[in-house]
């Protein structure tokens, strides 16, 4: 199902509803770019650790915006059903006073979305608001100083206002008293900022909105409009305008409530973003992103995680997509013992996905994170015992048997295989890292050095000392020590940290000084006397 701006005010008491009322939630997200190509060495390498790479995404993060959230709610019935209702919301940045927000577009990004046929209108037209707590803040704080100012700075805004404003200011002079009078065509924001600014500027009207896009308004005494403003009837009230203002950010407020598992796949980029467009900026120090994210959410499941466990004790396929994970899963080759599988139905409404495939469609793709938990859950509850399993597993006895796997996110191409949410960060086994050793080629860099050995295999390169090169990859092939034996200018080595560190070698260089001057001073008071 499809949420944009214009119904998700209406939907949003149900959908708190079966928030509060399901075993658990799966998100993913689509944004308008991943990681940032004018930021200098920003790119993700093998060599960070998971505090630099929290600081190369922090950057990322803050350009980019989201375009859309899928939410898929999985709620269990009485038999070892599930049924899943899934949303792709739009969203779109809030700007109600607040000042312009600016984000950044990825070519490749918008090209990729483009292609699986993302409705760029439904983002910019129709896409929900959403503001984090800062945000908020600014905009209380002119609500309550009742000094409202139009801070968009797009002139078809503008002038929406001004001939709204215009119109009536023409009208109010020759109205009298309980006479009314219809402005057209206001919606969203217009509909609040219109009424902000007539209220702010000329104590003697009244405004209410009439639906589909009209709004009324009337020309009344200064006693009137006091006993108006004080009453329950008054469609501008603070709080109205705040909860329309933060959006998406109250359906976000249910999720931290309810505190459900929360599922997602290779979900780190959309913690840092739920983090930092639904609660507060993102901080500068990683280990209080980390608190923060699980003081919001104590349970997360990355199905990313998941699965690269099944892949190294359950003979899972290597394949990588999280849709070539979901058919792999649904196999009937894998579920030969036990029970049959949970079974998973989207309700109506929601069905479109029962019908066809939509691979990078937020609501989607939220959907097949939750059905893969829930299959993988099932699997390595079957192989973890030797007794029958009962025929209506719990959700609590999945949730135990992925135990291990809870709130350690997956880590792609870095110093850890994961991040761990709610402990110690688990170190990567990589491969031993290579040394090149450069002669007679002066001035070659770590790009150089990466074309010539990509062919290969994928290194991540970072120099080591000026004719020195370390190369780190997830696995490389033992012919390149072999290769590159007898190269004229290239000498590469198995790394070792006594050998090859530069710190290392500098410590037994000083060392070695202090030695020979200790034995020189030792040999000259040791001399006899003349």
């Amino acid at each position: 199902m499809e949420v944009g701006a214009e119904g998700f005010a209406r939907r949003l008491p149900r959908l708190r509803r079966r928030i509060l009322r399901a075993a658990f939630v799966a998100l993913d997200m689509e944004f308008s770019g991943l990681h940032s190509t004018s930021l200098q060495n920003n790119e993700p390498s093998l060599f960070d650790s998971p505090a630099e790479r929290y600081l190369k995404a922090r950057q990322s993060v803050q350009r980019f915006t989201l375009v859309q959230l899928g939410l898929a709610i999985f709620s269990k019935e009485n038999s070892n059903k599930y049924v899943v209702h899934s949303y792709n919301f739009f969203l779109f940045p809030s700007t109600l006073g607040i000042r312009d927000v600016e984000f950044t577009l990825s070519a490749s990004s918008i090209q990729f979305l483009s292609h699986y046929g993302f409705d760029y209108n439904k983002f910019l037209k129709d896409g929900i608001p959403y503001m984090n707590e800062v945000q908020e803040k600014i905009l209380r704080q002119h609500l309550l100083a009742d000094s409202w100012k139009v801070f968009s700075t797009n002139n078809a805004d503008r002038d929406v206002l001004k001939k709204a404003i215009g119109e009536v200011t023409s009208w109010i002079a020759a109205a009298a008293e309980e006479e009314t009078m219809i402005l057209q065509d206001l919606s969203g924001y217009h509909m609040f900022e219109v009424q902000l600014v007539l209220r702010q500027a000329l104590q003697n009207v009244w405004t209410k909105p009439l639906g589909d896009k009209k709004l009324m308004v009337k020309k009344v005494s200064p006693e009137h409009r006091q006993l108006l403003e004080n009453s329950s009837y008054d469609h501008c009230q603070k709080k109205l305008i705040l909860l329309a203002a933060r959006g998406f950010t109250n359906l976000f407020q249910t999720l931290v409530k309810a505190k459900k598992p929360l599922v997602g796949h290779n979900m780190f980029m959309d913690l840092m973003h739920l983090h930092d467009k639904f609660y507060r900026p993102l901080p500068e120090s990683y280990e209080e992103f980390k608190r923060n994210i699980h003081n919001l959410f104590p349970v997360i499941i990355d199905t990313k995680t998941v699965t690269k466990y099944m892949q190294k004790k359950c003979l899972f396929p290597r394949v990588s997509s999280l849709l070539e994970v979901y058919a792999a899963l649904c196999s009937s080759i894998l579920n030969r013992k036990g029970p049959p599988c949970p079974v998973i139905a989207l309700a109506s409404g929601c069905s479109r996905y029962a019908e066809k495939k939509s691979p990078h469609e937020a609501g989607y793709d939220a959907f097949l994170c939750g059905s893969v938990l829930l299959l993988s859950a099932h699997l390595l509850l079957c192989r973890s015992t030797d007794d029958a399993v009962e025929a209506d597993p719990s959700f609590s006895q999945y949730l135990t048997v992925v135990a291990e796997h809870v709130n350690k996110v997956n880590f792609i191409r870095g110093g850890v295989s994961s991040i761990n949410f709610s402990g110690e960060d688990a170190p990567c086994c990589h491969p031993p890292a290579l040394v090149v050793h450069v002669r007679g080629w002066p001035g070659l860099n770590e790009t150089q050095i990466y074309q010539e050995f990509k062919a290969r295999c994928r290194f991540d390169v970072r120099r080591l000392s000026k004719n020195q090169f370390i190369l780190l990859s997830n696995k490389y092939n033992q012919l390149v020590l072999r290769d590159y034996r007898h190269h004229p200018h290239l000498q590469v080595s198995v790394y070792r940290h006594w050998r090859h560190s530069p710190s290392v070698n500098c410590l037994l260089q000083i060392s070695s000084i202090v030695a020979l001057w200790s034995l020189f001073a030792f040999a000259l008071g040791g001399s006899p006397s003349c």
